[in-house]
């Protein structure tokens, strides 16, 4: 199929960008790296009347490391990210997940922050994000706010973003007290969205596991150090709490399976 008809502009920089957005209202999407929403246009499950290209803003195309967090701008590619040289000594989570993001290609055009905004529940930054308790921050014309990534993802495909507003930026916490992270997740294909994944890290105190696919939105549990009969019983309660669907690609059964089977192999790995 062919999209709808649309105007197409590419503005120079975040004000300009969220200035047009503004008049434009609900009519007005934003298109960064389009691995998403130009599908979405060729079958026409987003019908925008104008088309707001952000892929080349000079004010955020950027990867910096402040004292506690890593900030990303919106026009920052995955594979941008994935290629920073210090990735795997500030957030080792990100650098472990995003090799499992798509395929090369998709990757040296899909931007991070895309990911974000398209917020699908099978999505490995979005998992990450929620793990590691990140923060979005949201642009308009008018104002600017940032919220934690567990206030920002509503459900699948939905966020607290609000027409007109544009994620300027996210932000990885440089967390410290983290000793060890781990991911895995299985796919019909590699490259494919998961059909589950799980994301963990340890601290001294305890672990935090994250699951992505498993509900509508990544759910995240804060546990105890945990080992043995103790994890597989945690395990198990957490497939069992949470709302696992039967589609084309796994049955509600075999999701619960694989979250007791990756998830006691991320936390065998983050105890190890």
């Amino acid at each position: 199929m062919k999209p709808a008809p649309f105007d197409y502009v590419r503005p120079k920089d975040i004000s300009e960008a969220t200035a047009l957005a503004a008049q434009a209202g609900r009519d007005a999407s934003y298109l960064a790296g389009g691995q998403s929403l130009v599908a979405m246009l060729n079958m026409r499950l987003a019908t925008p009347k104008l088309l707001i290209d952000i892929s080349r803003l000079q004010d955020a195309d950027y990867i910096r490391e402040r004292e506690s967090y890593v900030a990303i701008g919106c026009a920052t590619r995955q594979a941008q990210l994935e290629q920073w040289s210090l990735l795997s000594r500030t957030v080792p989570l990100v650098a472990q997940a995003l090799p499992w993001v798509g395929h090369i290609q998709t990757r040296s055009r899909g931007t991070v922050c895309g990911s974000i905004a398209h917020a699908d529940p099978s999505s490995e930054l979005p998992l990450c994000l929620s793990v590691l308790n990140g923060e979005i921050e949201l642009v308009s014309h008018r104002k600017r706010r940032t919220l934690k990534a567990d206030d920002f993802f509503v459900g699948a495909l939905q966020t607290a973003r609000h027409d007109g507003e544009l994620i300027s930026e996210i932000r990885f916490p440089i967390d410290r007290s983290i000793t060890a992270t781990a991911f895995k997740e299985f796919a019909v294909r590699h490259g494919d969205f998961a059909i589950i994944s799980v994301a963990a890290i340890a601290r001294n105190d305890g672990l935090t596991i994250g699951i992505g696919g498993g509900a509508d939105r990544p759910e995240v549990r804060q546990w105890p150090l945990l080992d043995g009969s103790r994890s597989d019983e945690a395990l198990n309660e957490l497939a069992w709490s949470l709302d696992c669907q039967d589609d084309l690609h796994a049955t509600a059964q075999y999701r619960r399976h694989l979250i007791r089977t990756l998830g006691k192999q991320v936390i065998e790995e983050v105890l190890a």
